[in-house]
């Protein structure tokens, strides 16, 4: 049985840059991101919030996920990050919690 996986975006800011990604260890992904640690990408437009989220089944399922968000245009993306995050709050601490 294939452990969970999930989707991801992550912010510089409130409708700043955004990134999308998928991964199997979201608090550890997170954290790099957030850290700074990984070159590229995020490090250089510094996307540290982690403002969206989706649990999936499997890795393969989430990483088609994460490529249909990539196709979506910009606006969309916005508005899924409103829809369940209107405040935009930075929500690496309710998954390092949970």
């Amino acid at each position: 049985m294939e452990q969970p996986a999930y989707v991801h975006i992550m912010a510089s800011r409130r409708n700043g840059t955004l990134y999308t990604g998928s991964t199997p260890d979201l608090p550890r992904r997170a954290w790099e991101h957030r850290n700074l640690v990984v070159a590229g990408f995020t490090k250089r437009y510094r996307c540290i919030l982690l403002v969206w989220y989706e649990q999936h089944p499997e890795l393969a399922s989430a990483r088609g996920r994460e490529r249909q968000l990539k196709e979506w245009r910009r606006e969309w993306k916005l508005e899924l990050i409103e829809w369940l995050n209107p405040e935009w709050t930075d929500l690496y601490e309710r998954i390092v919690h949970d």
